[in-house]
C-alpha cells in the first residue's frame, strides 16, 4: 500500500526473470540448430543424401572423367593453339541450389546426349568470361577481346568446340568399353540460373545429381573451373560399364584363370628314305656330282636316311607329255589403239586443259609485297603464242582470241 515491495514479492519477481532467460536461451539454441541443418543441405532447400554414391564409386567415376577430359584437352589445344590442361576431378553430390551458390553467374550450359553405346545426358558448365576467351582464340584472336556479352556467335563457336571435345571423349570411352560411343550435337545456352527453372534445362537437375569439378588452364589466359553434371543413375551405369560391370570382364576380386599349358610338340616321326635308285641315277642327270659313301669324309652330312624325297623317279618323268610353252604373238597389239579400233572406251575420260600465258620466279619478299595493282612481268614476249597443257603436259601452242564476252585460244601448232 505504501509503494514498498515485500521480500516475498521480490523473490517472486526474480524467479520469473530467471525462467524468461532460460526460455530465450533455449530459443537461441533451437535457432542455431536449425541453421546448422540448413547448412547441411548444401545451400539449398533439399537435403543431399550422401549415401546415394559410395566413395569407391566416386573414385571410379572421377577416373573415367579424368581420362575422357584428357582427350578433350588435346582437342581443345588444336582449336585454340594454346597449352590446355584439364585435371584434378573432384566428384561430389549436389543439387541446383548448390550449383547456384558456388558458381559464378551468368554461365554457359552445354548439354550433350549420348546416342550410341550409352544412354544418358551430361551437362558442361563454363563461366561466361572463359567462353569469351576460348571463342576469341578460336576466331584467330589473342584471347583478350572479351568485352561485351556472349552472343549467338560465341554460343555457336563454343558448341562446335564442345562437339569436338566430347567427340574425343566419346572415342576414349569407346576404347575403354570396347564398343562404339557417339553423341548428339551439343546445345549451348547462356543462363543466369537465379530465375531459371532447372526442369527446363534437364529433368535430373531438379533433384540430387553428380557434380564433377575440373581445374582448367588455357595458357596464361584461363585458370578456372569446369563443371560436369551427371544423373546419378547414368554415372553409376557409366562406372559399371567402364570398370567391367557390363562388359563381361572378370571382377577385380576374382583372379583371372591361369592359362592352360600349351601341349608339348609331338616328336618328329621318321622321315621317308630317299630311293637309292634315284640317288644313283637321277642326280647325275642334273649335273651334280654323285654323292656316295665318301661324302662324310668331306665334313658334310650323309644324305641317305632321313632326307625327304625331293624329285620324282626318272621312269615316271619319262612317261609325262612335256611340250614347250606357246605364247601369243603381241607384235601388232599396240596398233589397235593407234588405229582407232578401241579408242572409244576412253573417249569419255575427262582431261584438264590449261592455257598458260607465261611464268616467272619471285622471292618470298616480293610475293609478300603483292597488292592490288601490282604488275608481274612474265617470261613471254607480247604477241608470242601461249602454251596449251593437257593434264599438265605441254601439247600445243595457240593464240588468244575473244569469243563474244569470253576468252578463247586458237590452236596454231601441235607439239609432237
Amino acid at each position: 500500500m505504501d509503494g514498498m515491495l515485500s521480500q516475498d514479492e521480490i523473490n517472486a519477481l526474480l524467479a520469473g526473470m530467471d525462467n524468461s532467460a532460460e526460455g530465450d536461451a533455449a530459443s537461441d539454441a533451437s535457432a542455431d540448430a536449425a541453421s546448422g541443418d540448413a547448412a547441411s543441405t548444401g545451400g539449398g532447400g533439399s537435403v543431399i543424401d550422401e549415401s546415394l554414391l559410395s566413395d569407391s564409386e566416386k573414385d571410379a567415376i572421377g577416373e573415367v572423367a579424368n581420362i575422357s577430359m584428357g582427350s578433350s584437352a588435346t582437342t581443345l589445344y588444336s582449336l585454340v593453339n594454346q597449352k590446355v590442361s584439364i585435371t584434378t576431378p573432384q566428384v561430389e553430390l549436389a543439387n541446383w541450389e548448390n550449383v547456384i551458390n558456388n558458381y559464378e553467374r551468368p554461365c554457359v550450359f552445354i548439354q550433350i546426349k549420348y546416342t550410341v553405346g550409352l544412354d544418358g545426358t551430361n551437362i558442361l558448365i563454363l563461366k561466361e568470361h572463359d567462353v569469351m576467351i576460348i571463342t576469341d582464340l578460336m576466331m584467330g584472336g589473342d584471347g583478350t577481346n572479351t568485352d561485351g556479352e556472349v552472343g549467338e556467335l560465341q554460343l555457336s563457336a563454343i558448341s562446335e568446340a564442345m562437339n569436338q571435345m566430347m567427340g574425343a571423349a566419346a572415342t576414349s570411352l569407346s576404347t575403354m568399353i570396347n564398343q562404339k560411343v557417339d553423341i548428339s550435337p551439343p546445345q549451348a545456352t547462356l543462363l543466369d540460373m537465379i530465375n531459371d527453372d532447372p526442369s527446363d534445362i534437364a529433368d535430373f537437375l531438379t533433384g540430387t545429381f553428380v557434380k564433377i569439378s575440373f581445374k582448367m588452364q588455357i595458357g596464361d589466359l584461363v585458370d578456372s573451373t569446369l563443371m560436369q553434371l551427371y544423373p546419378i543413375e547414368f554415372a553409376k551405369t557409366l562406372k559399371d560399364t567402364v570398370v567391367g560391370g557390363d562388359t563381361g570382364s572378370a571382377s577385380a576380386s576374382e583372379p583371372a584363370p591361369a592359362p592352360e599349358p600349351a601341349p608339348a610338340p609331338a616328336a618328329p616321326g621318321p622321315m621317308p628314305a630317299m630311293d637309292p635308285n634315284m640317288m644313283a641315277g637321277q642326280m647325275p642327270q642334273m649335273g651334280m656330282p654323285q654323292m656316295g659313301m665318301g661324302m662324310p669324309q668331306m665334313g658334310m652330312p650323309q644324305m641317305g636316311m632321313g632326307m625327304p624325297q625331293m624329285q620324282m623317279p626318272m621312269s615316271q618323268m619319262m612317261n609325262m607329255n612335256i611340250q614347250p610353252a606357246q605364247f601369243q604373238n603381241f607384235a601388232g597389239g599396240t596398233t589397235l589403239m593407234a588405229g582407232g579400233e578401241n579408242i572409244g572406251i576412253i573417249k569419255d575420260v575427262p582431261l584438264e586443259v590449261t592455257v598458260e600465258l607465261g611464268r616467272t620466279a619471285k622471292p618470298i619478299s616480293d610475293i609478300l609485297d603483292f597488292a592490288p595493282g601490282t604488275i608481274i612481268e612474265l617470261d613471254k614476249v607480247a604477241g608470242e603464242p601461249v602454251d596449251v597443257l593437257v593434264n599438265g603436259k605441254f601439247v600445243a601452242k595457240g593464240e588468244v582470241v575473244v569469243i563474244e564476252e569470253s576468252f578463247g585460244v586458237r590452236v596454231t601448232e601441235i607439239v609432237q
